[in-house]
């Protein structure tokens, strides 16, 4: 249904490195970059699987927003769902829930959730029984 998805950060090359490192455990990478230049004031990386940047963020816009947005990323396991938080909490992340079951959701609803450079609440999820 939702083709791609982005939202403003504060500080770009901040935020941008921090995706870098906490999206790699899903498998996620940067896969376009725009600049300035190109676009006419926006600053933005799309990030997903290669050749598909499904995830965007930037700067340059319009005015700044205010509040946080939810964003959950699908995670093939739950050893990635691990390694996501890890890796976010290393790129300078806040905890916002440790890797655990969610039963409140549903019976294998497993997630982690951290909070990025600007207060935005990410998660892996993965769906999947226990292996």
């Amino acid at each position: 249904m939702i083709d791609h998805v982005g939202f403003a950060v504060g500080d770009f090359a901040r935020s941008r490195a921090f995706y870098v490192e906490a999206l790699a455990p899903l498998g996620y990478a940067p896969v376009k970059d725009v600049t300035r230049a190109q676009s006419g004031g926006y600053e933005g990386t799309g990030f997903g699987p290669p050749g598909r940047p499904q995830f965007w963020i930037g700067t340059g816009t319009g005015a700044a927003r205010s509040g946080s947005t939810h964003v959950a990323f699908a995670a093939e396991s739950r050893a990635a769902v691990d390694a996501f938080h890890r890796a976010a909490l290393a790129a300078g992340g806040r905890d916002n829930g440790a890797p655990g079951v969610r039963p409140h959701y549903h019976a294998n609803y497993y997630g982690a959730f951290v909070f990025d450079p600007d207060g935005h609440n990410i998660e892996a999820v993965c769906h999947a029984p226990p292996a």
